[in-house]
């Protein structure tokens, strides 16, 4: 996903606007306050996105380095996803994905920052008849489940059975985050609402639940 896609997801979190407004740019009045204000407030968020494509880890982490030299406060790392970036080329893919792995986690020991990776599954996952992932679902997992601190997946029912409905007729929008793997804490799972229209999270109040 390019930078300005991204961004025009994060405006429809950020101003609760759907995405297909946001798309068309066929907005109401309220919904163009509302994007305004998601405008100016994600502008003073200090987020850098780099979309460069077929990036190298050496050139992640040279990034990663200056940023935090030149904010002094880097918060959080991203990146969408792990199996996109390049290798060395110097030997098969499962070790380059292994040793992309293992820099990212030496990576957010240098800079004492939280890097997050998102992965790809293998497509065994849907084979099966539960579809919620485990940790050998990763593609070329090698070392990721081994150097990640946390690993969570997240699963939705209607992702898999289109058009899913609750029994009171209700969109199924609900999600598991799912806590498979936690170094220092406790496994498990907590459910989150997704707004489809506004790609947004939300936790589920007690009434929802």
């Amino acid at each position: 996903m390019g930078a300005e896609s991204l961004v025009d997801r994060m405006l429809a979190a950020e101003g609760l606007v759907e995405s297909h407004s946001i798309r068309t740019g066929q907005l109401t009045d309220e919904e163009w306050q509302k994007y305004t204000i998601a405008q100016g407030n994600l502008a003073n968020a200090s987020i850098y996105i780099d979309d460069t494509p077929g990036i190298r880890i050496t050139e992640i982490r040279s990034r990663s380095r200056k940023l935090a030299q030149e904010t002094g406060n880097l918060g959080l790392i991203l990146i969408d996803y792990l199996q996109l970036i390049t290798g060395t080329g110097r030997e098969n893919r499962q070790q380059e994905v292994s040793e992309i792995s293992r820099q990212l986690k030496i990576l957010a020991k240098e800079l004492k920052v939280p890097v997050i990776a998102l992965s790809q599954l293998s497509r065994g996952v849907e084979q099966r008849q539960d579809k919620r992932p485990v940790l050998s679902d990763i593609r070329e997992s090698g070392s990721i489940e081994q150097d990640a601190d946390i690993v969570a997946f997240l699963y939705r029912d209607d992702y898999y059975e289109r058009g899913g409905e609750e029994e009171e007729g209700i969109p199924n929008n609900k999600v598991e985050v799912i806590i498979e793997k936690n170094r220092s804490g406790a496994r498990g799972t907590v459910e989150l609402i997704f707004q489809k229209e506004y790609n947004k999270f939300s936790s589920i109040s007690k009434r929802e639940a």
